[in-house]
């Protein structure tokens, strides 16, 4: 079966906290790094009229269609769907069977603190409460792991996060890998808190989510929260319960 990456890359972003200290650190922007006709293509479609070209019987693509209306209020559905050309890429279910997730416990990296390795196990916890089709495992040995958290000093670019995910054919995800950068790339050092968001912040590109234009949102290209919103939840949840692939 053919083997798709998908390279998600973190735009460097400002962010502020509110009752603590501003701390900049960067949140991810998707780009494909295969398949990049359906994501440099042209973003004009009408939501409506992408899931009006599901194909299959009438009764899935009503089915598509009611969800979609019915959630559209609470989910930013529609800006991913823009962003993805009409595209929904999601792990299979996983009730269970849950993915494994090593965070690698050490580094020599100037500045890490085990800490860190907490504020990421932490992330993939508060995402895990949304009780998704998908849930998480820790493991000891990378070897054993789906998803690998690893960490680096800083990217010459001006990002603080990277995840590359790979799916097949039916547009399933199959594996993962986080890179979390402990300093923005001039230099200054992410402290719990940030490091917290941005972990939270790549899980959500590693289920399948994209960038919205909410600020409330953990998913918000500049983020300033800690914690996953309402509107989070209910956009990948809704993921979870739409068909993998082109909706059109």
């Amino acid at each position: 079966m053919t083997r798709a990456s998908l390279l998600l890359l973190s735009l460097a972003l400002g962010i502020g906290f509110t009752g603590a200290s501003s701390k900049l650190f960067i949140a991810s922007r998707p780009t494909l790094a295969r398949h990049s006709a359906d994501a440099s293509g042209s973003l004009g479609h009408e939501f409506e009229s992408a899931f009006s070209r599901v194909p299959g019987p009438e009764d899935a693509r009503t089915e598509a269609r009611r969800k979609i209306q019915a959630s559209e209020s609470s989910t930013y559905i529609a800006e991913l769907l823009t962003e993805r050309d009409s595209a929904v890429a999601r792990w299979p279910e996983r009730r269970t069977d849950p993915l494994t997730v090593w965070v690698q416990p050490e580094s020599h990296v100037d500045g890490f603190n085990k800490l860190y390795v907490e504020q990421v196990r932490q992330a993939f916890e508060e995402w895990d409460r949304l009780q998704l089709p998908v849930h998480f495992t820790f493991v000891s040995d990378s070897a054993d792991a789906e998803v690998h958290v690893n960490w680096t000093d800083r990217f010459d670019e001006a990002i603080s996060g990277r995840t590359r995910w790979t799916r097949d054919d039916d547009w399933m995800i199959t594996d993962a890998d986080i890179m979390l950068a402990l300093h923005h790339n001039q230099g200054e050092q992410l402290d719990q808190d940030a490091m917290h968001a941005m972990a939270l912040h790549e899980i959500g590109h590693l289920l399948g989510l994209d960038h919205t234009q909410d600020t409330s949102s953990i998913m918000a290209a500049k983020v300033r929260v800690r914690e996953l919103s309402a509107a989070d939840a209910a956009t990948v949840r809704l993921i979870y319960a739409l068909p993998a692939g082109p909706l059109r």
